[in-house]
């Protein structure tokens, strides 16, 4: 009995001691990436880096500007750097902080709203195409409707809500909807941070807020579809969107294309981990990629410092 004894517990240690080191052989690979791919990169990119690539992801979320300020001034030193929009990533490569850059995904502008908004009905029915449904544009105009969206100074996104309504002033002929949907452009009663805006969708606080095509699925919930000619997301109108323009902070802004890029760090602690982790991206986790809304980088190149 004794021996049988030792024998289980031999036999459970072993089996404990070998869950021990499976999880050791996962090599640490820390990930910035934009806040809008939160859902996406915390679950089965996560999962799917483990199985395939045996990293162990550690991921940092935040808006890809401020990402890339902190990256070129050396407060963090990610293995790996995915950011939405060229700018950000072009900012990384002139720092001398990575080499090449490959476009992973696109996206594109929609207007997120909750379904616990007394203004849902209305969103729906702009949705449907309903006969005598209000335009998305006019919903938006009320007074008491509570917009959210995120930081213009530090996230491409909150640049890109307001070359969006820009657009959508022109395309629509509606002189001022910019100014009536979104206020100043540092607006502190609709600024918050990108992880937390479709959160504030959930919950009520928010009656709708800017978001990408990728955000609000995971969080189930609904979302107005824009016309190309005011999304962001047709490359073939970059022409057109790039009428569009911000003055802010000293610099002068135009819409980019919505794009995912991922680089491989030249400081990544785990170069060889980093560099794979960027090419399953590009190629093994495109099906994820579709899964959770985004679309394929069609016609988008590599970026080079």
């Amino acid at each position: 009995m004794k021996r049988l004894a030792w024998i289980a517990g031999s036999s459970a240690a072993l089996a404990l001691g070998g869950r021990v080191a499976g999880a050791q052989e996962l090599t640490p690979l820390d990930v910035a990436y934009a806040g809008s791919m939160g859902s996406m990169m915390e679950g089965p990119i996560k999962a799917g880096a483990a199985q395939t690539l045996h990293v162990a992801f550690q991921g940092r979320a935040q808006g890809s500007d401020a990402l890339a300020n902190l990256i070129t001034g050396g407060s963090i030193t990610p293995d790996v750097f995915v950011p939405v929009t060229p700018g950000p990533m072009l900012t990384v490569l002139r720092g001398g902080k990575a080499t090449r850059a490959v476009p992973v995904a696109r996206t594109e502008m929609v207007i997120a709203y909750s379904p616990k908004s007394k203004y849902a009905p209305q969103f729906a029915d702009a949705v449907a195409g309903k006969s005598g449904a209000m335009p998305w544009w006019q919903i938006l105009e009320q007074s008491d409707l509570h917009f959210g969206r995120t930081d213009p100074l530090t996230d491409p996104q909150g640049r890109n809500i307001i070359f969006t309504l820009q657009l959508a002033e022109a395309y629509y002929k509606q002189p001022g909807f910019t100014a009536k949907v979104l206020g100043p452009t540092i607006n502190p009663a609709q600024i918050f941070s990108e992880p937390t805006v479709q959160a504030r969708l959930q919950s009520g606080e928010l009656d709708a807020a800017s978001a990408y095509k990728i955000q609000p699925g995971p969080f189930h919930l609904p979302y107005l579809r824009l016309p190309d000619e005011i999304n962001l997301g047709n490359g073939t109108l970059r022409d057109r969107y790039a009428t569009a323009t911000l003055d802010l902070g000293g610099k002068t802004f135009h819409p980019e294309p919505l794009v995912y890029y991922a680089a491989a760090l030249n400081d990544a602690a785990h170069k060889d981990k980093a560099q794979a982790f960027v090419a399953w991206l590009a190629g093994g986790a495109q099906p994820v990629f579709s899964r959770y809304f985004y679309d394929p980088p069609t016609g988008a190149t590599p970026l080079g410092a």
